[in-house]
Order: structure tokens, then sequence, then C-alpha cells
């Protein structure tokens, strides 16, 4: 079974807290980059005492930053689609929600591109409700079409990753040949009497066929595949133990695990009360979950959207975050600027920034911006990204490339502020590159994007 509720329990039930010596003996083993075992990560999700729970925040910070380095990605979603069959308990798109739906038109899609292009976005996560009818996968492989073919005055967006219902594999065969970058299914909940509960008589509510999407994805050859939770459904500490599990299976059969993974947090939305939910996070448990996660999974991005507050946002990014969506919007049509009426969200968010506010943020912390997506299109994905990664040769292209990526978007999108702030920043950040000759190259693609080049990568 790929998801062993009896043996997670057991862990769960037989884990004791740890000593001191304990706490950093595992500790140890995750910074010099060693697999921790589930018994490790199920110690690790009883620690309670803040002097630990420092020491695995601190301990996290620094794994990430080992292989990270001080790069945070940025990206946007995109719905398409509030239609849907499925009746999910904690979404605001559930069957049972009685308001207009509505599905972008090709001339709307290329609206809300030109929209997001214009605040700076590169890359987006195309987002969709489950419905065969109203929202089937020529659609969908529809808009991908339009999404990389709409140009705007500075461009057009790079790379979609796309988040869609679980499907067979010659869909999957399909979706593949659009050049999508990771393709994203959360789990939502591991527990499956959970699952089965929130999914009432629902095309989704089925656990195992559920749970096995990322099996056909990889066998239609995507390799880059991201999981993901929405805590708050089931006893965290579950959650993480199944997910370490998922991704333990996915990297013994197809020799990589998760190239990301999300951790949503559970968030009011239309038609459902956060009190018939027995298991929400506070921010302390989301807090060690999402540190536990960066040590047990040091190589697996890690993705925080808008539902959470900028000031909780930022002080995770300390913890393990490496990839975080900017200027949001969760409903269908959101971004044409105050000519439609207010679309139905999915979920309320609490960071309203827009990408200029939190680039500049990312920027005073030392954080380096990046809207890279070169490693996508040079086929730098599934086990080659991870041999990469593992080696730290990574740094040389992902580094370099965030640099650029900045530039291009204080140049085109920034305003004078950014623009003083960032070009001493990323001065800085190129005298620290160790290869001179990456530097020196850096350097000449810098002066080629004041010139008026763009879309320069390593």
């Amino acid at each position: 079974m790929l998801i062993d509720h009896n043996y997670i329990n057991n862990l769960l039930a037989t884990s004791s807290r740890l000593t001191d010596q304990q706490l950093e003996a595992i500790l140890e083993k995750s910074q010099n980059k060693q697999q921790l075992s589930p018994a490790e990560v199920a110690s690790l999700l009883q620690v309670e005492n803040q002097k630990q729970l420092q020491r695995i925040y601190q301990t996290a910070g620094q794994v990430k930053n080992s292989i990270y380095g001080n790069r945070v990605v940025v990206f946007a979603p995109l719905y398409i689609s509030n239609y849907c069959v499925n009746n999910c308990t904690y979404c605001g798109y559930r069957r049972d929600n009685d308001f207009p739906r509505t599905k972008l038109s090709q001339e709307q899609v290329e609206e809300e591109v030109k929209i997001l292009e214009k605040m700076g976005h590169k890359r987006i996560a195309l987002e969709a409700g489950e419905d065969p009818v109203n929202c089937n996968l020529d659609y969908v492989l529809q808009c991908l079409d339009t999404i990389y073919h709409t140009e705007n005055v500075n461009g057009r967006i790079r790379r979609v990753n796309v988040n869609i219902a679980a499907t067979t594999v010659e869909d999957y065969k399909r979706l593949k040949t659009k050049d999508i970058g990771t393709y994203i299914l959360f789990q939502e909940t591991y527990h499956q009497p959970t699952y089965e509960k929130v999914h009432p008589a629902s095309i989704k509510g089925d656990y195992q066929y559920h749970l096995t999407a990322f099996d056909r994805a990889m066998e239609a050859g995507i390799d880059d595949v991201g999981g993901g939770v929405l805590f708050g459904l089931a006893d965290y500490r579950f959650e993480v133990l199944a997910l370490m599990l998922h991704n333990q299976h996915l990297e013994e059969k197809y020799g990589v695990g998760f190239h990301t993974v999300s951790v949503p947090r559970l968030k009011k939305a239309e038609g459902m009360s956060l009190e018939m939910f027995p298991h929400l996070v506070s921010d302390q448990d989301f807090k060690k979950l999402v540190a536990i996660i960066r040590l047990a999974i040091p190589y697996t991005g890690m993705i925080l959207s808008t539902r959470e507050t900028a000031e909780l946002r930022r002080e995770l990014v300390d913890y393990g975050i490496s990839q975080i969506s900017a200027g949001s919007c969760t409903g269908v049509g959101g971004y044409k600027e105050n000519e439609m009426q207010k679309s139905t969200d999915q979920f309320s968010i609490e960071d309203n920034r827009s990408p200029l506010e939190v680039l500049k943020e990312l920027v005073s912390d030392g954080l380096v911006p990046s809207y890279c997506t070169a490693c996508y299109r040079e086929g730098r994905t599934g086990d080659r990204f991870m041999r990469l990664a593992k080696s730290g040769q990574i740094q040389n292209v992902c580094h370099p490339n965030a640099l650029m990526t900045l530039m291009e978007f204080m140049l085109d999108y920034g305003d004078q502020e950014l623009l003083a702030q960032g070009e001493a920043f990323i001065d800085q950040e190129v005298n620290s590159i160790a290869r001179e000759d990456i530097k020196n190259l850096v350097r000449k693609n810098l002066a080629r994007l004041k010139q008026g080049e763009r879309d320069l990568y390593l």
C-alpha cells in the first residue's frame, strides 16, 4: 500500500520526545543532506520545546541556503474556469455553491496573460475546477497555446505550470506535448477516511485514483511533478509523514521525487465555515511543518501562496520556502483591471501586495527574486535537475539567471526606488560569484539587458 495508515499511526504513537543530543544528531544528518527516516521525521514532529524548535528553524534555513542560496522564485496563478462537478467541502468552487459559473474565452485568456505579463510575471500556474464537459483537456490545451503565444510589450509568459485534475496516461501524454513546466496536483489529505468525507459524491472522491496520478504522469513522460497537502483537513503530523512516503515511492519507482511541494493552509471559502474542520493548523505548527519538510526533502522546491500574511510569508522564507506567488487573484477573470464584476474566489487570500512591493521587500532582505524558467527550457528537469542540485552545480546557473531576471524586471516594470536599490544589490551578488568565467558572462549579459536585449540565461 502506497500510504500505509497503520504504519504512520504507529510511528506517531511510538515516537518519543527528543533529547537535545538526539535532536542534534538528526539535524546534523539533514545538514549533511542525508535522507531522514520516517521515524526521525515523526520524532521531529513531536517537538514542542521552544529552544528545540528554534534549532529546527535555524537548521532548515541553513539547509535551504546551502542548496538554493538566497534565491526566491516568484510566480502567479491563472484561473481559467470555475466550473466543477466535485463537492469538496473546503472549496469555494464546490458544486453546491450557487453562483454564475464561467470559463475564460481565448480572448479573455489573452487579456489576463497580458495583465500578468505587465505585472512582470514570466511563469504562471494554470488552475481550473474539474468538469469533463465545460473544462475538458482540449480546452486546457487550447488555453496553454494561447498563453504561450500571447505577446505583450515586454515579452511573453515563458513557462506554465499546470494544476488540473487527475487524469489518464494518454491525457498526460497530450499535456506533455504543450511544454508545460511542473504538473501540480494536491492530494488535499492523505488520510483516506478524511479524504472520502471531504469529497462527497465527487469524481475526485476516488482516493486511490487521485493518489496514483503522479505514477500515470511519470509513465507519460512528465518528469517534473509537484505535490501538496491542504493542511487543516487532517492531523498535520500524519500528512507530513504521508507526504514523505509518497515522495519516497516516486524516488524508488521513477528515480526522482517531487520537484516541488506546496503547503497551502485551509482558509475560509464560500459555502463553508472553518468550525467544520477540527484539525486547523496554528501558526507555530505551520512554521514547524514547513521547516521539517525542508529538512526531510532538502532538494525539493517549497511553494507558499498568498493565503498567508505578508509577515508570515517573510518568516517562512527563512525556514525553507523557495517559491512564492505575488499579486495573485484566485478568481476566474480576476486580473482584468476594473472592467469586470468581482470574480468568485476559490479561497480568501491575505497578502494582497503587488509583485513590485513583494520584490522590494525581498531585495531589502538580501534575497534575489527569480523569474527564471531556463531549466525547463534547457531540459534540466526530473532526475537531471536533481543530479545537478545534489552536486551543487545548479547554483552555477540558477543564481546568475535569477540576477538577470531581476535586472530585466527592474528595467521593464520597476520604479526608481527598486532600480536604485536593486542595481547595487545585483552588483554585490555578481561580485560574490566564485567562477570568474560565469561572473564575466553575467556582467556582459546585464549590460546587454540594459541595451534592450531580453530573455538572456545560462
